[in-house]
Formats: structure tokens, C-alpha cells, sequence
């Protein structure tokens, strides 16, 4: 079992040992991790002096010339399940191990810092969590279905959601398994609670997937191996003590979120709305991703929430062309469920979405379909007394605001038949009636739609006014407009360096294996410098007009104003219609939508840089439309 960790610094590298450990316990073996090594050595090696206590290691990453250790220096709980803790990374270090050196003077080359960097951005924004006994990369009813469970959490991980597995591949080859401890990105909050005389334990895990990880416009769609973008699973859990039996019943309801699993895009360009693209026909992938989706959940409720008209409507044309050329329209395992959210909610009629409900119990869908367990207090002896069947995957464009409504829902829904069945309520109560637990249950299902936002848009979610409230209000639209403000900045602008956090984070781009930098700017010079230009006529402008030399009409000063204004107003031009240029790609890994082309100058045949531009294979759209080139 893992648990906290005390390290120092020794004359080659660090040295890590479980905080329960002693010096002088030579059949407790001890990590050093050097630049050239990492083992398990006697307890005997561990220094005397400079001993500080951790939370756990994170992992070891492999640079360009050196390695680092990422640990959790400092963590909080957010909340216990069955007595066992769960945990929030709240802070990280990262040492370097390159010569045993200061991290500020160990880094040997500009790459690593820029690398170092990334990490520290991703580390920053990750909202991570852990249990020392507690497996929370795997659902209850997972847990309890496990054929051979392994002695320790990280053996029987759901390598899904084991964020940092690829990071702790050097301590999984060691076999050294006091210092591996699973993290998840996402949300896990278990509060103790009341209701109706009962003491009660309520609260969300939410798994953010590996599998094709990023940023709302740099992964979308599904890959060639059926992962989808944004692919969370949420576990609402409820947990009912029963005194007179000396047991507990646990109470789980699984959901599922991810991007439509065709191949689409929408290619940043500077414009509020992006260029939708639909890819080639995807039925392999389609066909791979509900096969693992099916192997996993059992029947799959397909809500897609998409618009029946305009900028949106390709999407769902190409969502259900999917399902009905795989059959899946005839499929009882596969049910498609269509909702026109904006429709059906329009003038912010959101409890409209309980139409939904009734949409999905037409299919099949019965609300009491969850995982039901019972424990008893003394030797824990499980009894499975029900297994959920069925899964209700939830989609909208980005998966997000209108999933959240969605997923609350239905979460409220089968809230009631849970208490219901543990006989907190009787058939006849509202479970809502009690106002403090309404609060307790809009607020951690808000919380945990800003969470999931956060990781994919880069901020807050929106409609979380009507999540936490249950109704509209203004103060909730004006900080939609400031999120949804916000979203396309750090969307154009920023999401290129988050993008490369990810890949790097998660082993999709490895810079131990790389020579050339990737982080030279390659485009014409002419193009890096319209930005600079662009600043500087506009500063410019604004000091010749507020503190003008003389007359503000004199010739000089308005053959300054002139000259900015023609240089504004010709940079903006060739900026609008060239914005491919000018957002913030990532660059480790190339989206697959994107093409680099070299520009071949006319004379000389010398290189002027690379120009970005569309992958042929994604056709635009318009309209609804999609049209050829």
C-alpha cells in the first residue's frame, strides 16, 4: 500500500521512503532516483539530514538533458469514502536530478526549459486527486467486478483514467510499488450529509480520460483507435448507513461524456465562430469506440444535443449517418436519442430538460437502473445486490454546458429512486423538498461542471447559474458572456502551449527521443512581425493623439496618425484573412486537421518558412452545409 513519503537530497540524486518506515528497517527497500539510475536500495542509504514529508510522487520525466521527479508536496482532503481519504494534489515540486544541481541552474538547454515550463503550466491547471486505499480510477461497481484484484491500487488501475501512468513508468518497470500512487483529472467531493433524519454520505468522482486528452479545439471527434476527445466518466455516489444491520448500502449511478465520434474539427482562425470541417467517414473508428464503449457500460443511451439547424447541424448529420450506416438505429444495445436542447430550453425554459427524461424511458431506460452494494462494518464482506446495466453517453458540441444540464438531471432523477429504495423517503416525498440537501447537490454538481470545463475550454462552465439554482438568472448571463469572452482568447491565443501540456504530460510527445527543437517559430518573417507592428502603430497612434508635439492637426502629427492608420488598417486586413498564421497551434504534436507547408521563395529556391493551412481531407462547412473545395 502506498501512502506519504519522506525524501532527501543525497550526494548522487534524491531518496524516497514510505513516511512509516525507519532507518534501521532493512527489509523495507528505499527508491533513489539519480540522472543515470533509478533503483531500490537498502534503507540503510537513506540520509540523516534534509528529510522533508510528501504526499506522494507524481512521477519521473525524461528531457532533453536531464530527468525530473514531480512530487505533491502538500495535498487536501475533499472528502472520505468508507473511511478512506481522498485526496487533492494542492502543490507540486519538480527537482531536477541532472547533476544534483538547483533546478534554476541545472536546466543545460533552452528546450528543457520551455519543457519544464509546459509542466509547470499543466501541473498548475490539473485539478488532481488520490486515495492511498481507495481506487478511484475504477467505478464501485468495476471494483466489485474485478477478477483478480492486485495487492496494490495501481496494479488494477483503469489505465484510462491513471493520469499519470506514463509518468510513472519508471517506478512501474521497478516493480516499486510504495511509490506508485494513481492520480485523476478531474472532480471527487464526498460531503457528509442529512436528510429526512438520516445521515447520509453524497458526492461525484469524475475521470477524465488519457485517451486522446487536450483542448476544446485541438482534440475533437474520435481517433483511428475509437477514443474520443473530452471523454469523462461520472460516478454520483450515495452511501446510506444501516445501524441495526451493521452494514452500509452503497448507491452508484454511472454517466458518461464525450466529443461525436465521427472525424470533425473546428479550425481556429481568429473568427468568434471557427471553421467547422467534417472529416472522412469514420465507420472503423465509430464501429471501435461504441465496441469498447458497449464492452464496458453494457446498453449505451447515445443523447446527442447538438442544434437541428445552422452552424451545428453537420455535426448531427454526421453523428447519425454513423449510427445508421453501422446499424446501430436497429441495434437494442444501441439506442440514438435525439434532444434539440436550444429548442426544447429556448427563453431559458431549462427545466424543459426533463422532457428528455421522458424520451429516454420510451427506450428503455428505468430509473433504478444503478449499482447497488452492501458492506458490513465489521469485515467488510461484499454483498452485490444490483448491477447497472446501461449508460447514458451525453454529447453536445464541446460536451460541457449543455451535457452538464443534461447529466444533472438525470442524476436528480435517479436520486430519488436511491433514497426511495433505502427507505430515507417515502414513495410519495420529493427528495428536492429538503432545501439543504437541493443546495448540497446543485452546488457539487456545479462544481464539478467548472471542473470539467476548466480542463477542455480553459474556463468555468456556462448555464451553472441553473445547475446551482435551478433557474436563470442575469449575474449567471453576464459571467456566460465573460467565460464565453474568455474562452476565445485563451482559444486562439494560449491553447496551443495547454495542448503541448498534455501531450507532453501524457507521453503523446516524448522529448528524450527528439533532436530538433520543436519550439522554433517557422513561419515567414513577414508574418511574425504584422503582430509587432500592428502593437506598435496602435501605441503609437494612441500617444500622438493624447500627447501630440504642437497642434494635433499639424502635418507631422497627422502624417503620424496616417501612417498608423494605414498600417492598422492593412496588417488588420491581411490578419483577417490570413488568421491560420496567427493562432496559437500546438507544437509538439500536429492536430490531425492541420498541414505545415514549406514556402519556397520564386528566387533562389530558398525556404521563407512554413505556412499552415487545412488538411484536404476536412471539407468546410456552411450554412449546415458541407461543401467541396
Amino acid at each position: 500500500m502506498s501512502g506519504p513519503l519522506l525524501y532527501a537530497k543525497g550526494e548522487e540524486g534524491y531518496y524516497f521512503k514510505p513516511s512509516t518506515a525507519t532507518n534501521d528497517n532493512s527489509n523495507t527497500p528505499i527508491l533513489h532516483i539519480s540522472n543515470n539510475n533509478t533503483s531500490l536500495v537498502k534503507s540503510q542509504y537513506f540520509p540523516h539530514t534534509g528529510i522533508q514529508s510528501i504526499s506522494l510522487i507524481l512521477g519521473i520525466v525524461h528531457l532533453r538533458h536531464g530527468k525530473y521527479v514531480i512530487i505533491c508536496d502538500k495535498s487536501e482532503e475533499t472528502g472520505r469514502i468508507r473511511g478512506h481519504s481522498i485526496q487533492r494534489v494542492k502543490s507540486f515540486k519538480i527537482l531536477s536530478v541532472n547533476h544534483h544541481l538547483p533546478l534554476s541552474t541545472s536546466i543545460s538547454d533552452d528546450d528543457d526549459r520551455q519543457y519544464l515550463e509546459l509542466l509547470n503550466l499543466h501541473l498548475n491547471n490539473a485539478t488532481l486527486f488520490f486515495s492511498y486505499t481507495y481506487d478511484l480510477t475504477n467505478s464501485h461497481q468495476r471494483q466489485a467486478q474485478a477478477q483478480s484484484p492486485g495487492s496494490f491500487i495501481w496494479q488494477q488501475a483503469d489505465s484510462r483514467f491513471f493520469w499519470n501512468k506514463y509518468i510513472s513508468s519508471d517506478l512501474i518497470d521497478l516493480a516499486a510499488s510504495n511509490f506508485i500512487t494513481p492520480v485523476i483529472y478531474g472532480y471527487a467531493h464526498i460531503i457528509d450529509t442529512y436528510t429526512n433524519g438520516s445521515n447520509i454520505q453524497f458526492g461525484i468522482i469524475t475521470r477524465r480520460s488519457t485517451l486522446r486528452a487536450g483542448t476544446r479545439y485541438f482534440r475533437r471527434g474520435v481517433d483511428k483507435d475509437g477514443n474520443v476527445a473530452n471523454f469523462n466518466e461520472t460516478e454520483q455516489l450515495l452511501i446510506v448507513p444501516d445501524v441495526a444491520k451493521g452494514a452500509f448500502d452503497t448507491y452508484s449511478f454511472l454517466q458518461t461524456r464525450g466529443s461525436v465520434p465521427v472525424y470533425w474539427a473546428e479550425i481556429n482562425n481568429l473568427k468568434y465562430k471557427p471553421q467547422l470541417c467534417i472529416g472522412p467517414t469514420p465507420l472503423d473508428a465509430s464501429r471501435a469506440h461504441f465496441d469498447q464503449q458497449l464492452a464496458l457500460y453494457g446498453k449505451n443511451y447515445l443523447v446527442n444535443l447538438v442544434d437541428n439547424k445552422g452552424y451545428e447541424l453537420p455535426v448531427k448529420r454526421a453523428y447519425e449517418s454513423v449510427v445508421e450506416a453501422l446499424g446501430y438505429d436497429q441495434n437494442n444495445e444501441i439506442k440514438y436519442i435525439y434532444f434539440d436542447y436550444h429548442h426544447e430550453c429556448r427563453k431559458f425554459q431549462w427545466h424543459r430538460v426533463k422532457l428528455l427524461i421522458d424520451q429516454l424511458t420510451g427506450f428503455g431506460l428505468t430509473q433504478d437502473d444503478y449499482y447497488q452494494e452492501r458492506r458490513t462494518t465489521g469485515d467488510g464482506q461484499l454483498e452485490v445486490i444490483k448491477l447497472q446495466r446501461s449508460i447514458v453517453r451525453t454529447n453536445c458540441m464541446d460536451c460541457l454546458d449543455r451535457t452538464n444540464v443534461v447529466q444533472s438531471t438525470l442524476a436528480h432523477w435517479v436520486l430519488q429512486s436511491q433514497l426511495q429504495n433505502s427507505s430515507i423517503i417515502p414513495t410519495s416525498t420529493a427528495w428536492e423538498n429538503d432545501s439543504r440537501l437541493l443546495y448540497q447537490f446543485q452546488n457539487i454538481w456545479a462544481d464539478n461542471a467548472d471542473y470539467v470545463s476548466k480542463a477542455y475550454s480553459g474556463t468555468g462552465a456556462l448555464k451553472t447559474d441553473y445547475t446551482r439554482t435551478g433557474k436563470r438568472t442575469k449575474l449567471g448571463a453576464w459571467n456566460d458572456l465573460c467565460n464565453s469572452v474568455m474562452r476565445y482568447y485563451k482559444n486562439n491565443l494560449t491553447d496551443g502551449s495547454r495542448q503541448d501540456s498534455f501531450d507532453l504530460f501524457l507521453g503523446g510527445f516524448q522529448a528524450n527521443q527528439t533532436l530538433q527543437s520543436p519550439f522554433i517559430d517557422s513561419r515567414p518573417i513577414g508574418v511574425q512581425l504584422i503582430p509587432y507592428a500592428l502593437i506598435t502603430a496602435g501605441v503609437l497612434m494612441v500617444v500622438t493623439w493624447l500627447y501630440p508635439r504642437g497642434s494635433l492637426l499639424s502635418w507631422k502629427n497627422l502624417l503620424i496618425l496616417g501612417s498608423c492608420l494605414s498600417v492598422l488598417g492593412a496588417g488588420g486586413d491581411y490578419l483577417v484573412k490570413n488568421g491560420l498564421q496567427f493562432v496559437n497551434w500546438p507544437k509538439l504534436v500536429v492536430p490531425e486537421f492541420l498541414t505545415k507547408r514549406e514556402v519556397i521563395a520564386e528566387k533562389g529556391g530558398k525556404s521563407n518558412g512554413v505556412w499552415f493551412g487545412r488538411n484536404g481531407a476536412y471539407v468546410p462547412t456552411k450554412g449546415g452545409v458541407t461543401k467541396s473545395d
